[in-house]
């Protein structure tokens, strides 16, 4: 049997709990997807034609294993003008094949088998798992939504051991789109110091908040650069998920490891890619970001949607300060949160994920992405609200 090559490290890991949905209601005629978290808009038509130019250019040669320098310098122009973080582009930022290579290669440079790492429960699917395939040990770290689903100094010095070596730090926040405020950040400072922990921290939703939420990056806090990874990309905004690009800055020492690594398994990202991400950067930085700003303008007249929607069908939910999900409690329907998402996708064809894809601590709770279009999240707010009506909910 093949099965006995295959490490057992891998095959405990099961498989991605988001995609198992969205591969059932792609055989759905007329289903409504809340589940994967992707932009609804198209690639703006001027970062497209960057990458068709430099195709019709012949451009189609490797580049630099670190990325095209240029490139590197608007992201490190960017950091800075946005978010008060310095990197020097050609020594403390690698572009990678999305923030996903970036994780992987932050995990690999700096756990060793029986290090621990501190991950948010609720949170991203793919950290623990990571964490697991670089050796390590995943711990989950509770958040709560009473809370605002953030990391509060006790809770993470309750869960550190000798063992910890690194916090992954997911901000704004998949699934529950929790913020931590800069005030938040300083009140974490001085545990994460004292135990001398790597932060890792994910910023791909750092342009995407509301309600005066701005984000502030712990990488800019006095001290924290040298202990900081810091995880950003262009999927979400700037709605470039196909394009599969990212970044890592962190000081020189770890990115000439994550470098190292990188040479090795996949050369050098795209450069058609990398074209159209610097097309991005550089209109950006000229007209004020107008294309980001367009977006995060639609996605918070959906978000304020879909959260009076939920209120009104009696399902408590927290509001998002951040990215584009809504993460409410389901608790007052008696069902688990899979029992629910699979009874609402085969009777009422709408897909949400399980808040258990995301963690112990996400049961009782669904995720839904509001980066649908308008007709469709208003046609999947009824269907739902029909469907938690029969359930006895909200009579």
């Amino acid at each position: 049997m093949s099965e006995r090559f295959l490490s057992p490290r891998v095959t405990a890991v099961p498989p991605s709990g988001i995609r198992r949905f969205f591969d059932i209601a792609g055989t759905m005629k007329g289903a409504i997807s809340l589940g994967v978290g992707e932009p609804d808009f198209v690639t703006p038509y001027h970062i497209r034609n960057a990458a068709m130019d430099s195709l019709l250019a012949g451009e189609t040669q490797y580049t630099a294993n670190r990325g095209l320098l240029s490139l590197r310098a608007e992201i490190a122009e960017y950091l800075t003008r946005r978010f008060d973080v310095s990197y020097d582009p050609e020594t403390e930022i690698l572009v990678t094949i999305g923030a996903s290579e970036a994780i992987d290669l932050a995990l690999r440079i700096s756990i060793e088998p029986g290090d621990e790492v501190l991950v948010p429960d609720p949170g991203y699917v793919s950290y623990a798992p990571c964490v697991t395939f670089a050796g390590g040990t995943p711990v989950p770290l509770t958040t709560r939504a009473e809370n605002g689903f953030r990391i509060d100094p006790e809770a993470l010095e309750k869960a550190i051991t000798p063992r910890t070596k690194a916090l992954i730090f997911p901000y704004p926040n998949n699934p529950t789109g929790a913020v931590m405020r800069r005030q938040h950040l300083e009140a974490l400072a001085p545990v994460i110091e004292r135990h001398d922990l790597l932060v890792i921290s994910d910023e791909i939703y750092a342009e995407l908040t509301y309600e005066g939420a701005e984000h502030t990056s712990i990488a800019a806090l006095p001290g924290f650069k040298d202990r900081t990874i810091l995880i950003n990309g262009f999927s979400k905004a700037f709605a470039m998920t196909g394009w599969r690009l990212g970044y890592a800055c962190a000081p020189a020492a770890l990115t000439a490891q994550m470098n190292k690594i990188h040479q090795y398994t996949i050369m050098c990202a795209p450069r058609q890619s990398q074209v159209a991400a610097e097309e991005a950067l550089r209109t950006g930085r000229e007209n004020g970001y107008k294309d980001i700003l367009t977006m995060r303008d639609s996605y918070d007249q959906r978000r304020r949607l879909m959260v009076d929607a939920f209120t009104r069908m009696g399902l408590s939910c927290h509001t998002p300060e951040g990215a584009f999900y809504c993460f409410p409690s389901i608790q007052s329907t008696g069902l688990t949160s899979e029992e629910f998402c699979t009874r609402l996708l085969k009777t009422e064809k709408v897909v949400c994920v399980p808040g258990t894809a995301f963690g112990p601590s996400g049961e009782g709770h669904i995720r839904c992405c509001y980066a649908t279009g308008l007709k469709q999240l208003t046609e999947a707010f009824l269907r739902i609200e029909r469907f938690v009506w029969q359930l006895g909910v909200n009579k």
